[in-house]
């Protein structure tokens, strides 16, 4: 028997079952990001740490694989899925989850508890609905094979549970192979990894911490200031994050500052900031020296950006909050040696942290994000210094949001060019993962089976002489 979460005073607590339907339920309903969501259910919840980890990997999971569950499921539902209501719907696909996927989890227990949960929070109808979809379910499990007659995009989308729009997309971009290894990727666990605070501590030393205390971590092959942790726990939740010696923090993410490369002494401003990692990394790679401007749309985030600032000792971030695309009404023209413009995106090359993302998006989405990227981007080139530096990353790997939008920007702004003079280490980094070849314009798109990191794009450009445009 699981130990049950701690529920509100005079409710039944929630089982770990419990708590991950009804956060499915809220991501699709109120459209919430699954992370988030999660954490916050965890938090007022006293779960085992079994329990936890049981309700995590339902989330996750369910989610993951949401568009293979719905096939199988079609097949068993008469009146079809989306008659439902949608917390069947939920509990159907988590059920099926662990029918199908978890082999530690005995068949007739998952049964039996998508029954009970039927029966408290709807009627005996439903109950009996769900146990006839699931024990049908069992009985033919030899049938929930992929049909031969699929096409390439087809299979991909089925075996990998993405939607065959988005896989259709990626192998016109990137071809058959690719898209698959993207799709597969995006089902993995993300890796825990942290960026060292030089200032308070160097690489060697914090590893050197993480072991002693127990933790199994690597140095980054990626990132400079980037450590692997593999096995250690929540790292936002030690000693050595209060204390400001490391930030948590994807290496893809991590590139981000290093290809800006901004010194000390240097006026720099992040354009979208919020919540802080690549604002605190820019201050930290100019050992504190000059002024890095964080702006951020939404007034509430400053408290955010703030909070890592002081979190980490760094006394150069100023904060202020405006769209970035009326910047240039606040900072005067070409008073910037480094803008980083770390753009809205669709999002895509995070699929694994936030796997709802693609049953979310459309393609008229990324139209429309693609849209923001090119006012955003138009507004901030006036104000980088001749022979400044303009830096535009994406967590995405969709085209039209990256290099098109890159070479776009290039043909109308022509005091502009690709830099490709790239820092050696991340240069040298990128070469051993075979991410640039010998012929690197500047611009870098990392796929996520690529470094086993989440999908990022990321170009440096230059602002030519005193002629170029404001």
């Amino acid at each position: 028997m699981t130990r049950q979460a701690k529920g509100t005073a005079g409710k039944r607590p929630l089982t770990a079952r419990e708590l991950a339907l009804d956060t499915l339920h809220r991501v699709e309903r109120d459209q919430a990001y699954s992370n988030l969501q999660l954490n916050r259910a965890l938090q007022e919840a006293e779960l085992s740490r079994a329990d936890a980890g049981l309700a995590t990997e339902l989330v996750y999971g369910t989610i993951q694989r949401q568009g293979t569950l719905d096939y199988w499921l079609a097949k068993f539902v008469a009146k079809g899925l989306d008659k439902l209501e949608p917390w069947v719907r939920q509990l159907l696909r988590m059920s099926a989850y662990q029918l199908v996927y978890l082999d530690r989890i005995p068949p007739h227990a998952a049964v039996h508890e998508a029954v009970q949960i039927a029966k408290r929070r709807g009627h005996a109808g439903i109950a009996g609905m769900v146990n006839g979809v699931l024990r049908s379910m069992l009985r033919s499990r030899g049938e929930l094979t992929i049909p031969e007659s699929a096409d390439a995009a087809e299979r991909i989308s089925l075996q990998h549970s993405h939607p065959l729009w988005l896989v259709k997309r990626w192998i016109q971009a990137y071809g058959e192979q690719a898209a698959e290894a993207m799709c597969a990727a995006d089902n993995q666990p993300p890796k825990g990894s942290i960026r060292i605070n030089p200032l308070r501590i160097s690489r060697e030393e914090a590893l050197q911490q993480l072991r002693e205390n127990g933790s199994e971590a690597e140095i980054s092959e990626l990132a400079p200031a980037g450590i692997v942790v593999t096995r250690g726990g929540n790292m936002a939740d030690t000693i050595g994050y209060r204390d400001g010696r490391w930030t948590v923090q994807d290496e893809s993410s991590m590139l981000v500052a290093e290809v800006a490369d901004p010194k000390p002494g240097m006026q720099v401003l992040d354009c979208c900031a919020a919540p802080g990692g690549k604002t605190t990394h820019l201050a930290e790679k100019m050992s504190n020296e000059g002024t890095v401007w964080a702006n951020d749309l939404h007034p509430h985030k400053q408290k955010l950006i703030q909070a890592q600032a002081d979190r980490l000792g760094l006394s150069c971030i100023r904060t202020v909050s405006s769209d970035a695309a009326v910047l240039k009404e606040r900072f005067a023209p070409a008073s910037m040696d480094v803008v980083l413009l770390d753009a809205p995106c669709s999002g895509l090359g995070v699929i694994r942290r936030k796997p709802e993302v693609k049953w979310t998006k459309s393609p008229e989405d990324i139209t429309a994000v693609a849209q923001v990227q090119q006012r955003l981007l138009d507004a901030v080139a006036g104000l980088v210094k001749p022979g400044g530096v303009l830096v535009y990353s994406t967590c995405t790997v969709e085209r039209s949001e990256n290099e098109e939008q890159v070479l776009r920007f290039l043909r109308e702004h022509p005091g502009y060019e690709l830099d490709p003079n790239w820092p050696e280490p991340i240069m040298a980094s990128l070469r051993q993962k075979g991410i640039i070849t010998a012929e690197f314009n500047g611009m870098v798109q990392l796929l996520p089976h690529q470094a086993d990191s989440d999908g990022f794009f990321i170009t440096r450009l230059r602002k030519r002489g005193l002629n170029a445009d404001r």
